[in-house]
C-alpha cells in the first residue's frame, strides 16, 4: 500500500477580541416634520411608534461602497491596525444596487487592504452579528488572523418614499468592527438561525421596494427575540446579571424595549444600559449594531471592558447573537 501525505490543518488563535469599531453616517438629517410633508403622518404618530426623531439620508450620488469605505477606514484607526494587516473583510448588507463585483472587495482596495478574502453577507438586519461570529470562528480555525467586518446598507434606494409604513423606519448608514485574535475569549459563541416559515414577513416587492408586515414581525420579534440573546449567553458562559450594555437590532424601539424587558425580568439589572439608537438613526439593517455601539462608546455609555449582549434579526427570518467584551 502506498504511503501517502497526511493533510495539514491550519491552528488558529485561543480566542478573539474585538480590537476597534468606527461608524459613518450620511450628513442629512431628515425629520419626522420633513416626512410630513410628503406623506400622510406626523412627529407624534412617529415616535409612538417606532420610536425614531430623525434619521440620515445618503445622497444620490453617495454609495453603499462609499459609506462602508468610511466606516471600515474609521474602524482601523480606532483600532490602531494598518490596513496591511488585514487579511479578511467580510462585508454583511441586503442593498448593494447589482449582486456582482460584491462590495468587499470594493472596499477592501479603496481602503488600502491588499488582497484579502472579500465577501458581502446577506442575512438582513442580523448581517452585523452574523458577519461577527464568521470572523471570530474564521481566526480561531487559523484561516484568518485579522478581519474587518463591515456593516453598510443604502436602504433609501430601496424604500418607497411615499409608503408611510416603511419610509418612517429606514436609514442609511455603515458601521465596522476589526477583529483579531486574543489570548482569552472576548467575543463569544454565535447563537443564530432562521425561521424560513416567515419568509413573506420581510421582502422586496417587484424587485424595488421593501415590503415588511410590521404587525406580524413585531410580535414576532417581541415573543422570539430574549430567547435567543439569552441562548448567547448561555453559549458564552454567562448570566443576564453580567450584561452591561444591550444592543438589539434598532428595529423599532418598542421592540427594543420589550426585549430589554425581558432580559431583566430572567435576572438582568436594572442599570443595564439600553441601545436607542433608533432614535436618531432610524433603522439601518445590518449597520445598527456596529453603528449603536460606536455612538455609545464615544457618549460614553459602553465602557472598556463592558459586557455587551448583541442580537441582529430580520428578513429571512434571520436571527443571531452573540456576548463580546466592549473594546
Amino acid at each position: 500500500m502506498t504511503d501517502r501525505s497526511t493533510l495539514r490543518q491550519a491552528q488558529g488563535a485561543a480566542g478573539t477580541r474585538i480590537l476597534g469599531v468606527g461608524s459613518f453616517q450620511p450628513e442629512k438629517i431628515v425629520t419626522n416634520d420633513d416626512l410630513s410633508k410628503i406623506m400622510d403622518t406626523n412627529d407624534q404618530w412617529i415616535r409612538e411608534r417606532v420610536g425614531i426623531v430623525e434619521r440620515r439620508f445618503a445622497e444620490k450620488d453617495e454609495s453603499l461602497v462609499d459609506m462602508a469605505v468610511k466606516a471600515g477606514t474609521a474602524a482601523l484607526a480606532d483600532a490602531g491596525v494598518d490596513p496591511s494587516e488585514v487579511d479578511t473583510v467580510i462585508l454583511p448588507n441586503c442593498t448593494m444596487p447589482t449582486q456582482i463585483p460584491n462590495a468587499a472587495a470594493q472596499v477592501a482596495d479603496r481602503i488600502g487592504i491588499t488582497h484579502p478574502a472579500a465577501f458581502d453577507l446577506n442575512a438582513a438586519c442580523a448581517g452585523f452579528c452574523y458577519g461577527l461570529g464568521v470572523a471570530s470562528d474564521l481566526i480561531r480555525a487559523g484561516s484568518a488572523k485579522k478581519a474587518l467586518v463591515i456593516g453598510a446598507e443604502k436602504l433609501t434606494d430601496h424604500v418607497d418614499p411615499v409608503d408611510r409604513a416603511n419610509a418612517i423606519i429606514f436609514a442609511d448608514g455603515a458601521g465596522a468592527a476589526v477583529v483579531g485574535a486574543a489570548d482569552t475569549a472576548q467575543i463569544g459563541p454565535v447563537s443564530w438561525g432562521s425561521a424560513g416559515e416567515h419568509v413573506d414577513l420581510i421582502y422586496m416587492r417587484d424587485d424595488k421596494w421593501i415590503y415588511q408586515e410590521g404587525q406580524s414581525v413585531f410580535r414576532w420579534a417581541t415573543t422570539q427575540i430574549a430567547p435567543i440573546a439569552l441562548r448567547a449567553l448561555e453559549l458564552a458562559g454567562l448570566e443576564p446579571s453580567d450584561v452591561d450594555v444591550l444592543i438589539p437590532h434598532q428595529a423599532n424601539l418598542r421592540i427594543v424595549e420589550a426585549i430589554a424587558k425581558k432580559l431583566r425580568a430572567k435576572g438582568g439589572r436594572e442599570d443595564m444600559v439600553v441601545a436607542d439608537d433608533i432614535r436618531y438613526s432610524g433603522n439601518t439593517s445590518s449597520a445598527s449594531i456596529p453603528l449603536a455601539l460606536d455612538h455609545m462608546r464615544k457618549a460614553g455609555t459602553a465602557k472598556k471592558g463592558d459586557v455587551v449582549l448583541a442580537v441582529g434579526f430580520g428578513a429571512g427570518l434571520s436571527y443571531a447573537g452573540q456576548a463580546f467584551i466592549c473594546p
